[in-house]
């Protein structure tokens, strides 16, 4: 299994039309091959802040989507409401953890 976290800012005023994007083409993402979770979370102090936290069950999954038309559908609909590209990384469970 492997983590990804995306660190996502978005302009200043657009949080709420941001949130309507992503209810709208979370389905995208969601339905993905190899996709275990999805969840995303707003900032209480960076109120246009937002983390994106999906689980797949492998990097090549994860890629998987990047290289498909649903990333096209996910990307365009949130796209235009990014301050800056968002930061993505991707972690690994801690053994024993």
């Amino acid at each position: 299994m492997m983590l990804e976290v995306a660190l996502i800012d978005v302009l200043p005023g657009s949080e709420d039309a941001f949130e309507t994007a992503y209810r709208g083409v979370k389905e995208a993402l969601a339905s993905s091959p190899g996709l275990i979770s999805v969840r995303m979370t707003r900032g209480v102090e960076t109120e246009t802040r937002f983390v994106l936290l999906v689980e797949w069950d492998s990097l090549a999954a994860h890629q998987a989507f990047r290289d498909s038309d649903r990333y096209a559908v996910w990307r365009g609909g949130i796209g235009p409401h990014f301050a800056n590209p968002p930061r993505i990384e991707h972690f690994t469970d801690v053994a024993g953890g």
